[in-house]
């Protein structure tokens, strides 16, 4: 008798909350932040789901950036794709050539009767994903730009004045003989993500184009030709940085952190939302400061680009569904939550309220430094510094990344590397113009 009142009143409970529980709409998440960013995910998740009766959000994790976007382009094809798809950087021009299978930001937005104002963004991050006339296709989520970091406590053993930041690339190859000369670290100077920063920011800090038609944002048809004058001389110094041992190359992505992180190295041009980890795992006094550039060109320097993902969503959802996706962009555009999420992984804030918010907080006067990646994507955008957006771009950058570490190898000048990165990029562009596809 005990169990089957018990049983009884477990179906009461159960008959009592199943109005609630179909009244709640679920929406799916695809993302690809793993690590302490991955935590901050599912916590915006919790916190989204806690502050309204209606909606829950579901993250998934679907591997790291290209895993998610062959996930979500997968989907795309078949209509099986969830509500949301974080989309990295490289991916957005490609996302663009399945517009069909979407549903632009601003339309979703407008629908559902939630506040969107592209001019609450910081220029460089809506200028990555909005159209020819300014309107959001996708909702900027991660954001970073490339930094220069340098140990503080490896400067003073070289007899180096750690209060003065190197400004210029000959300014960092002046520090850096000292660095080798002194025997204060075994490295004097490494990179992450060669491609993105070396040839990507290089070219926009300094103005230089990296393709014909505004870098891609122009329009189909676009070439390569960053195989200019300032690329052949920047990756030529950084070849005989190479030679004199000046320069360690430690990987493709981010294996130069560690190497910093660790003392080994005393420089790095890495990504600005390294600071966080930097500044939980170094045990040395360290420096931001911004990305060096070439005085010898006119104007210099412009402004960096950003990297990260923008949450896109498909087409064919339902209204209520809908809702629901509008309801929770709104509230990750809120100043206090975009600050936290700055706070917590180094991320970019990506609207000026909340860049104010953390400013008048002292987060940045209590973490000196914290704020040259957004003052360096604030300046006015020009022509060439507004990014790249051009189809099979993880292509290309695998392209790129190769012809490279020919340079490191000394297999290849870097004239004969970067023609050759010219060549097969526009290959791999006019393939996808034919097919549809990589």
């Amino acid at each position: 008798m005990k169990c089957q009142a018990l049983a009884y009143a477990t179906a009461i409970l159960l008959t009592m909350h199943a109005p609630y529980a179909s009244s709640i709409t679920e929406i799916q998440f695809w993302h690809a932040m793993s690590g302490t960013a991955g935590e901050q995910v599912a916590e915006l998740a919790s916190r989204f789901n806690a502050s309204q009766p209606g909606y829950r959000i579901v993250p998934v994790y679907k591997g790291g950036y290209e895993d998610a976007f062959a996930a979500g382009i997968a989907a795309l094809r078949t209509r099986t794709a969830p509500h949301i798809i974080q989309v990295f950087d490289a991916g957005t021009a490609t996302m663009l050539t399945t517009q069909r299978a979407l549903k632009p930001l601003y339309r979703l937005m407008a629908e559902a009767g939630e506040k969107l104002d592209a001019r609450a963004y910081i220029p460089a991050v809506s200028s990555s994903y909005a159209d020819s006339r300014g309107r959001l296709l996708s909702l900027p989520f991660n954001s970073s730009t490339a930094v220069f970091f340098y140990n503080k406590d490896l400067f003073r053993k070289a007899r180096i004045d750690p209060a003065v930041a190197p400004k210029t690339w000959r300014d960092v190859q002046v520090v850096a003989e000292k660095i080798r000369d002194s025997d204060a670290a075994p490295c004097a100077y490494t990179t992450d993500w060669q491609s993105w920063i070396l040839v990507e920011n290089l070219s926009a800090w300094h103005n230089e184009p990296l393709a014909t038609r505004d870098n891609g944002f122009g329009g189909a048809g676009a070439k390569l030709n960053f195989n200019g004058e300032l690329l052949i001389r920047h990756i030529g110094l950084m070849s005989s940085w190479i030679k004199s041992g000046l320069f360690t190359y430690a990987g493709r992505a981010n294996e130069g952190e560690a190497k910093f992180a660790s003392g080994e190295c005393a420089m790095i041009t890495a990504s600005s939302a390294a600071y966080p980890a930097f500044a939980k795992s170094a045990r040395f006094a360290f420096a931001v400061s911004r990305l060096p550039y070439y005085e010898e060109f006119r104007n210099a320097p412009y402004n960096t680009i950003v990297r990260g993902a923008s949450l896109w969503v498909p087409a064919g959802k339902k209204k209520s569904e809908y809702k629901g996706i509008a309801k929770f962009f709104n509230f990750l555009t809120r100043p206090e939550i975009q600050a936290d999420w700055d706070r917590q992984t180094g991320y970019l804030p990506n609207t000026l309220a909340a860049y104010a918010l953390i400013r008048t907080q002292g987060y940045y006067e209590r973490n000196p430094g914290a704020d040259i990646a957004v003052e360096q994507v604030s300046r006015k955008l020009r022509a060439h510094s507004r990014g790249v957006r051009l189809v099979n771009f993880p292509r290309i950058r695998a392209v790129i990344d190769e012809e490279l570490e020919a340079v490191w190898s000394q297999a290849k000048t870097p004239k004969e590397a970067l023609d050759s990165a010219v060549a097969r990029g526009n290959e791999l562009l006019r393939r996808f113009e034919r097919s549809g596809q990589g």
